[in-house]
C-alpha cells in the first residue's frame, strides 16, 4: 500500500484515525501495530512473517544482551550485540544483495569459461533498508546504555513497523522516539499542522514528482545515440525535480501523519538545491541517512580523529557503502563514489581557496548534483555514460519544446519552490507554513488550501492509478 493511493487516502487512513482516537490511550500502540500490519501485508505479504520475525528475534537478543551487560558479562554482551547486527544486516545481505554478488561471481567466472551459479531471483521486501538500519540503532543505542531497553515486544515491533515511515523513512533513532512510545499527546493544534504537513508531501508527490516523471522516464527511454545536447540536459533536469518532490513528499506525508499521531520525527530535507556545495548537499538531502552513517559507521571508523588519510579513507568508505546502500548495482557504487570524491576534494581545498557565494557557488553544485543523479537514474553503467555523452555532445540539433505545457509549467514550478529558500523572503514563508501557530484565520486559510489540494490530488490519482515512490525499491 501507497499513500499516494486511493486505498490509503480513502478508507485505510480514515479508518486508522477514527480507532486511533477512539480508543484509549493505553491502548493506541496496539492499533497502530494491527494497522501497520495490515498495511505492510497489503503490498507484501510473502514478507510479513520475516519482518515480524526478526524483530521478535532481535528484541529477545538486545533484553538478554543488556542482562548480560548488568551482570558484567561483557563479553557475553558483545556477542549478544554482534548476534543482532549479524541477524538484521545478514536478512538486508541476502535479499538485497544476493542477487548482485552472484552476477558478480559470474561475470568472473566466465572470464574463465567456466559454469556459473544458479540462483533463483530474490525478490526484495519492502523497506528493507529502512526498518533493517532502525533495528540497529536500537541495538546499538541500548548496548552503549544511551537508551532503556523496551518493556513490551509489542511496543518495540511498534517502533519498527509503525506504517507512516515503514517503507521509506525517515530513518528514525530509537532514542528520538523512545519517551513518544511511552507517552504522547495529539493537541488539535499539532493534529490540524499534521495534516497541512501531509497535505503538502501528497500534492508534492501528486501534482509535481509524477507529472514531471511521466516525461522523465521518456528522456531516459530514448535512443540516447540521437538525442541532443538540451534534450539531455532537460531530461536529467526533469529527474533531479522528480526525485526531490517525490521523496520529500514522501517525507513530508510521513512527518505529518507522525504529528497527527503525536510522534516528533525527524526532518529528512532542507531545500538541498540550494547548496554551495556537495558537503552541504549532504546536510541538507536525506538528512538521517547521512546523521546515521555518521553517528554508527563514520565515527566508529574514526571519524576525523586518526589524521587527515583516515578521515579522506573514511568517508570514501561511508560514500560508498551508502551508494550501494541505495541499490544493488555499480552505478550506485559509482554514484557514491562521485561524490565521495567531491566531498574529500572540498576538504582537501578547505581554507586554500576563494568563498564563492551564490549564485556561483550554488549553480556549480546544482549541476555536480545533476550529473550525479544520471548514475543514480541509469539502468546500469554502460545506459549512464550513453546519456552523459548525449549531456557533452554539444550537439543542438533536433532540439524540440514538444513534451507539452504542463510539463514545463510543473517544471518551472518545480524549480521555484527547490530555490525559493536562497531569498530571505522565500525563508520566512517556510517558517510560517511549516513551523509556526497560525492563529484562527491561518487555519482556516491553510485548511481551505489543503482541502483544494488534496482534491486535485485524489482526482490526478484517479487519472493515473498506481503511484509508487521511487525510494521504495531502496
Amino acid at each position: 500500500m501507497v499513500f499516494s493511493s486511493n486505498v490509503f487516502l480513502l478508507y485505510f487512513l480514515p479508518l486508522f484515525l477514527l480507532f486511533y482516537f477512539i480508543c484509549p490511550k493505553k491502548f493506541r500502540n496496539y492499533v497502530i501495530l494491527v494497522f501497520s500490519i495490515v498495511f505492510y501485508a497489503y503490498g507484501g505479504p510473502e514478507f510479513i512473517l520475516i519482518l515480524l520475525g526478526s524483530t521478535t528475534a532481535t528484541y529477545y537478543i538486545v533484553k538478554a544482551m543488556v542482562k548480560r551487560k548488568t551482570e558484567s558479562k561483557q563479553k557475553a554482551s558483545k556477542w549478544l550485540c554482534a548476534a543482532a547486527i549479524t541477524l538484521n544486516l545478514g536478512l538486508l545481505v541476502w535479499f538485497k544483495y544476493a542477487n548482485f554478488l552472484v552476477d558478480n561471481i559470474n561475470a568472473i567466472i566466465s572470464l574463465f569459461h567456466g559454469n556459473g551459479i544458479q540462483l533463483a531471483k530474490i525478490v526484495l521486501p519492502i523497506g528493507i533498508s529502512f526498518f533493517t538500519f532502525q533495528s540497529i540503532t536500537y541495538v546499538l543505542d541500548t548496548y552503549r546504555g544511551q537508551v532503556k531497553p523496551m518493556d513490551k515486544l509489542t511496543d518495540y515491533i511498534v517502533y519498527i513497523m509503525m506504517f507512516p515511515q515503514l517503507i521509506a523513512g525517515p530513518i528514525v533513532k530509537y532514542g528520538d522516539v523512545e519517551q513518544q512510545l511511552r507517552h504522547r499527546e495529539s493537541p488539535p493544534e499539532e493534529c490540524l499542522h499534521g495534516f497541512y504537513r501531509f497535505v503538502i508531501g501528497l500534492a508534492k508527490k501528486v501534482l509535481i514528482a509524477d507529472v514531471i516523471a511521466r516525461q522523465a522516464d521518456v528522456y531516459f527511454a530514448a535512443d540516447l545515440s540521437t538525442m541532443d545536447m538540451g534534450t539531455a540536459w532537460i531530461g536529467i533536469l526533469a529527474y533531479t525535480m522528480q526525485l526531490y518532490f517525490d521523496f520529500s513528499g514522501y517525507s513530508d506525508m510521513a512527518i505529518g501523519l507522525g504529528r497527527i499521531m503525536g510522534f516528533k520525527f525527524p526532518e529528512n530535507f532542507n531545500n538541498p538545491y540550494v547548496s554551495g556545495s556537495i558537503t552541504e548537499f549532504w546536510r541538507r538531502w536525506h538528512m538521517t541517512l547521512g546523521t546515521f552513517i555518521k553517528g554508527y559507521l563514520y565515527i566508529p571508523l574514526g571519524g576525523n580523529r586518526r589524521g587527515k588519510s583516515r578521515m579522506f579513507f573514511n568517508l570514501w568508505v561511508c560514500f560508498l557503502l551508502s551508494g550501494l546502500w541505495h541499490g544493488a548495482s555499480w552505478n550506485f557504487v559509482l554514484w557514491g563514489a562521485f561524490h565521495g570524491f567531491f566531498i574529500v576534494l572540498e576538504k582537501l581545498l578547505s581554507g586554500k581557496r576563494k568563498s564563492f557565494h551564490f549564485p556561483l557557488s550554488t549553480f556549480t553544485t546544482f549541476i555536480l548534483v545533476m550529473i550525479g543523479w544520471v548514475l543514480f537514474r541509469a539502468d546500469n553503467i554502460g545506459h549512464a555514460f550513453d546519456y552523459y555523452k548525449a549531456m557533452f555532445s554539444f550537439n543542438f540539433q533536433g532540439f524540440s519544446w514538444d513534451a507539452g505545457s504542463q510539463f514545463y509549467t510543473t517544471l518551472i514550478i518545480a524549480l521555484v519552490f527547490s530555490f525559493l529558500t536562497i531569498f530571505p523572503f522565500g525563508r520566512k514563508i517556510e517558517q510560517v507554513v511549516f513551523y509556526k501557530n497560525y492563529g484562527t484565520g491561518g487555519h482556516i486559510v491553510a485548511w481551505l488550501v489543503s482541502i483544494v489540494l488534496l482534491f486535485f490530488s485524489i482526482a490526478a490519482l484517479n487519472a493515473t492509478g498506481f503511484s509508487p515512490f521511487i525510494y521504495f525499491r531502496f
